[in-house]
């Protein structure tokens, strides 16, 4: 995958989840600055989500961990769980926003 692919299969991504925090109606805040996405939560824990241009990745960091997700049949999956990028971000979501989320 060459930089213009891969910013946009990231940039696809990034509308998800900006529309499924949107659609859900939880307490998250959420600024996109450059490269960079920060999720906010109530008591002032964040994820920062990043693209990882060098590397062909996306970047996750929270109370959990870090973690890589690479572009793997039309998915983006972490190399450390297995987990998609959105399943993860909405779990991580529940546990800083401690409680349960209705994701659309």
């Amino acid at each position: 995958m060459n930089d213009t692919e891969f910013h946009q299969l990231v940039d696809v991504q990034m509308q998800i989840i900006e529309e499924m925090i949107d659609d859900s109606g939880a307490d998250i805040d959420y600024e996109v600055t450059g490269n960079v996405m920060t999720l906010d939560f109530e008591d002032r824990s964040q994820v920062i989500i990043n693209r990882q241009e060098p590397m062909k990745e996306i970047w996750l960091a929270s109370k959990s961990g870090g973690f890589h997700f690479a572009f793997v049949d039309e998915k983006w999956i972490c190399s450390k769980t297995g987990v998609e990028l959105i399943a993860m971000v909405k779990q991580e979501c529940e546990k800083h926003a401690d409680e349960e989320i209705e994701w659309p």
